[in-house]
């Protein structure tokens, strides 16, 4: 078919031939937030209801037209760019919250409900919707589930896929699932479920979650210490989750804080400065747990792993404490950064950093780089800004060099090159640095199950 002809075709099977080929819209609409790839889709289409959806992929088999998921497009792994004549498959349209159950705590979700709406239905309900991150109020929840988003909460919440009853998907195929059936106990065999979450819509399109949801915490308060050295990073935490559960454990590099602080909106926590930071957050339900934090808060300063720190006293201060971690993304945004979102066992993490750190600074002393992350799972972002006088073209070849360098020492600490953004295109020359060949080849005999004629996202994970 010409290009014209399977355009044709597109708007007879979405409502109101809802269909855009305005370059404008291409280039919105081909990409996440990776400035790698040139967005060059064929078109964006925008189906209504799954049934619309499985009309879509019939269609790409019969024709061999790829597809490729659109969500809230703030993935940093390439995992939703279109680059080679794909049609995009948006779902900005299938935003619904079809159900919900008090009783089971459970909430039915098209796949383009935004997390931030997912988040204030639970909380409209006396609930409580944990997988959280600074993109909530525009990442959607099926690409969420696609790539198991983590975010601030892992340590006392786990992954998104944690929190997924049931799902709803179009295989690759054609054929519409319901897989598991939102129940709690269901031993009847292999759990597909958990295939699709994670796989980056490379088996077919999640069009529908059940999500669970908790009850709401009670009176979360924040504490940001500034710390001596980053191997204090872990006394402070074992100390504390020794008597306190912990709801985040969150770290930044004074570097960090600097570009927040000068993007404007948020003040320095104290006035004292140190290498590291460390934020805690957990629910103050009683004034003995008040009385305990600031108790291992003074022990931690007396064995000199903290110089100073602060403590929320509302949920207005809680809220600011956070932006110091929250608002690194968008502070270094214009400085082009190069990312990795990297991951060992956490008591692995004060070495591993230092040892990533010391080879990127020897080689590319020019390179600012930028450290933050999840420290409580394990899960660092290393962040390496451009130079203002450097080509995009000439730094991210640079940071290729940079990427075979770090990846050695996350496959030497046995950890992953990809802790929570997914591999997509940016990740899948160095997936061999996480996963084995027998892996690697058990993945791809599973893609060639699910999507036989390779229509659905082609070259994420691997080619």
């Amino acid at each position: 078919m010409t290009a014209e002809q399977i355009i044709a075709t597109l708007k007879t099977l979405v409502d109101d031939g809802k269909v855009l080929t305005d370059p404008a819209d291409l280039d919105t609409y081909g990409k996440d937030w990776t400035k790698i790839y040139p967005p060059k889709p064929l078109a964006i289409v925008f189906p209504k209801t799954t049934e619309q959806v499985q009309a879509l992929v019939r269609f790409a088999n019969d024709n061999r037209v790829a597809l490729v998921p659109s969500g809230g497009r703030t993935g940093l792994s390439a995992g939703a760019v279109a680059a080679n004549g794909e049609v995009v498959v948006a779902f900005d349209y299938m935003n619904q919250i079809l159900d919900f159950s008090a009783s089971d705590r459970t909430v039915v979700c098209q796949a383009g409900v935004v997390t931030e709406q997912l988040q204030n239905f639970a909380d409209e309900n006396g609930l409580y919707y944990p997988v959280d991150f600074a993109s909530a109020g525009s990442s959607q929840l099926g690409g969420n589930l696609s790539t198991n988003a983590g975010g601030i909460k892992v340590i006392r919440y786990g992954m998104s896929r944690d929190w997924v009853a049931g799902l709803k998907v179009v295989t690759g195929k054609g054929d519409i699932l319901e897989l598991n059936k939102d129940l709690a106990k269901n031993n009847t065999g292999y759990d597909l479920r958990h295939l699709f979450i994670g796989a980056e819509g490379t088996l077919g399109f999640i069009t529908e979650a059940t999500m669970k949801l908790a009850r709401k915490p009670d009176n979360l308060t924040v504490l940001v210490l500034g710390l001596g050295d980053l191997t204090n990073t872990m006394d402070v935490l074992q100390t504390f989750q020794k008597q306190i559960d912990l709801t985040a454990y969150e770290f930044f590099s004074h570097a960090a804080m600097q570009h927040v602080l000068a993007h404007g909106q948020v003040q320095a926590p104290f006035d004292t400065e140190a290498p590291y930071y460390a934020l805690l957050e957990f629910e103050a339900v009683s004034e003995q747990v008040m009385e305990d934090a600031l108790g291992l808060f003074e022990q931690c300063v007396e064995n000199g792993w903290v110089l100073d720190g602060v403590i929320s006293q509302s949920e207005t201060q809680a809220r600011n404490l956070w932006q110091l971690r929250e608002r690194i993304s968008e502070s270094i945004a214009p400085r082009t950064p190069y990312k990795n979102d990297i991951s060992v066992v956490v008591s692995k993490v004060p070495p591993f950093l230092t040892e990533i750190d010391a080879v990127v600074t020897e080689h590319y002393p020019d390179f600012e780089i930028i450290w933050f992350g999840h420290i409580g799972d394990g899960n660092l972002h290393l962040n390496i800004l451009k130079p203002e006088d450097m080509a995009k073209e000439d730094f991210f070849a640079k940071c290729q060099q940079v990427n075979k360098w770090v990846f050695e020492i996350v496959e030497r600490y046995r950890g992953s090159v990809s802790a929570e953004h997914g591999v997509g295109m940016t990740k899948k020359d160095y997936l061999h640095y996480t996963r084995g060949p027998e892996e690697i080849a058990y993945m791809r005999a599973i893609k060639q199950v699910f999507d036989p004629n390779r229509v659905i996202n082609p070259g994420k994970i691997f080619d």
